[in-house]
């Protein structure tokens, strides 16, 4: 996965998700958030999945693609839409969401009074160390549930598809919940 940084605002201002995932192209025409430029990097032979963060864009490629083939057409649509001003994605109102597109519901880490103290401390680690240097690297994290002492996450973008996000997971996440959370945390899946 690549991420680019094209120096403005990518998700709308209004969207109560921190991030948009487009795994086919039939989901980036389709309400809620369509995406023309998100259809036309996945219309790219070799382009596995587009996600947007709230100031950058990752563009996953299929194993057998080669970024030498492919990092110029996706560069150069990236910096077309950047630079004529084209709105990256729109908000159609509807209560319904194709498959293939994530994100448009609440963000998971956010507050929730009816959440246990623990849930609290797990979604503000997640919130305030964790989730940065995920979007560091061009993904996210998803905050699913707290079961029996386990912290089930689920990882998004270029971290989804990462060779090391077992390592990210077990080693970085986990280890951190353990520490700063405390022996309520055994594990994180």
């Amino acid at each position: 996965a690549l991420k680019f940084l094209p120096n403005r605002q990518i998700l709308p201002q209004d969207l109560s998700s921190p991030f948009l995932e487009y795994l086919t192209p039939r989901s980036t025409l389709a309400p809620p958030h369509p995406s023309p430029l998100a259809a036309r990097l996945l219309s790219i032979d070799g382009i596995n999945s587009v996600f947007y963060g709230p100031d950058f864009i990752t563009v996953t490629k299929a194993a057998d693609a080669n970024w030498a083939h492919i990092k110029p057409e996706v560069f150069s649509l990236i910096t077309e839409a950047v630079n004529s001003g084209e709105q990256v994605v729109s908000t159609i109102n509807t209560t319904s969401s194709p498959a293939g597109q994530y994100g448009n519901v609440p963000d998971s880490l956010a507050y929730n009074e009816q959440d246990s103290e623990v849930v609290g401390m797990i979604k503000e680690l997640l919130e305030t160390r964790i989730r940065p240097a995920i979007q560091d690297d061009g993904g996210d994290v998803d905050y699913c549930g707290f079961e029996n002492g386990k912290v089930l996450l689920k990882l998004r973008g270029a971290c989804r598809t990462c060779d090391s996000s077992t390592v990210t997971l077990k080693n970085g996440i986990e280890s951190m919940l353990m520490h700063y959370v405390g022996p309520s945390v055994s594990q994180s899946l």
